[in-house]
């Protein structure tokens, strides 16, 4: 098991080095004059060239051969590439120009409140999607099982703007139930933790009813029903067991996305989390901030993938650790 982890985590290294070479692509070689638009139509080609230099976008941006003729060999690595590469290694991007504050201190300052909000809304719509999921697997093709799937699609198809104004006006303004903007104490959550969990119910629920009822039909729950099990033992002991593959890959893969929070429901609600934080940096043509946090973003999603294929070694025994 330890050489297996060790292999996997070996084959990240190489796939890191991509997604830093891709961000580097997106943001250096395709992208707009970021320094320009961050100073606007009216700066001075002096004020765009300091600027330039300090974002790291100045000189050559691969290799700088010219510095390396004339001068030490090391110079040769003296581009935006290799500047860029010390920012990762570092974990250094420099400041925010909206803020001038170290775009480090701003990510670590962010993941809390973004974690605060997103923690409960993944973990309660996962519990409560996979017990309902479970209900519809146990009672199929009934009236309660279409009925259920109905309402999950009609949860999906309103837009989750809908239920943010929707709660914000009766549930906080006209009722008075919950504050509606700050991150003062945990009341201040409540009320966005209820919205995320309401608009990202249905999904869930038809994705785990979809795997649910794929496990349903297997071979092995024909053999456990021979075998004089109940139709509970044989849902919640067999059924759900087998299923935490697909489970397993839905909830590794959305673990990078409570990092990177909730753009709507941060914004809308006060919330001085990752999200608000990328909104604002949007607003801002905040260049620095924007390729900090799709660079992390994009990090902890290659790491969830690892995640992922360790834990399906763990739960599933007919994968082979190879």
């Amino acid at each position: 098991m330890l050489g297996y982890i060790v292999r996997r985590v070996l084959y990240v290294i190489p796939v890191v080095f991509g997604v830093a070479l891709v961000t580097f692509i997106l943001f250096h070689v395709v992208g707009w004059n970021a320094a320009a638009m961050m100073l606007g139509k009216h700066a001075s080609p002096e004020e765009i060239a300091a600027l330039q230099k300090q974002l790291g976008l100045a000189g050559p941006k691969w290799l700088n051969w010219e510095a390396a003729r004339e001068g030490p060999w090391y110079r040769l690595f003296d581009s935006q590439w290799f500047f860029y590469l010390r920012q990762i290694v570092t974990f250094d991007f420099g400041r925010s120009f909206a803020t001038n504050q170290k775009i480090s201190t701003l990510i670590l300052d962010g993941i809390l409140p973004s974690l605060s909000l997103t923690v409960p809304i993944f973990m309660i719509d996962l519990v409560v999607a996979i017990g309902i999921a479970l209900v519809c697997a146990y009672r199929r093709n009934t009236w309660l099982d279409r009925s259920i799937v109905v309402l999950a699609v009609v949860g999906m198809s309103v837009s989750s703007l809908v239920y943010i104004l929707l709660g914000q006006y009766l549930l906080a303004f006209r009722w008075g139930l919950f504050p509606i903007w700050g991150y003062e104490t945990a009341k201040y959550l409540v009320l966005p933790v209820l919205i995320g969990v309401v608009s990202g119910l249905g999904s869930g629920v038809r994705f785990y009813r979809t795997v649910m009822l794929d496990e349903m039909y297997q071979d092995y729950v024909r053999t456990a029903f021979a075998k004089g099990n109940t139709e509970r033992r044989v849902l919640f002991v067999h059924v759900l067991k087998n299923a935490m593959i697909p489970i397993l890959t839905s909830v590794v893969l959305s673990i990078p996305f409570l990092y990177t929070g909730s753009l709507l429901l941060e914004n809308f609600f006060g919330i001085p989390g990752l999200g608000y934080l990328s909104v604002e940096a949007i607003n801002s043509a905040d260049f620095p901030v924007i390729k900090a946090v799709v660079f992390v973003g994009s990090i902890l999603y290659v790491l969830a993938t690892l995640v992922t294929d360790i834990c399906y070694a763990l739960v599933d025994p007919r994968i082979k650790l190879r």
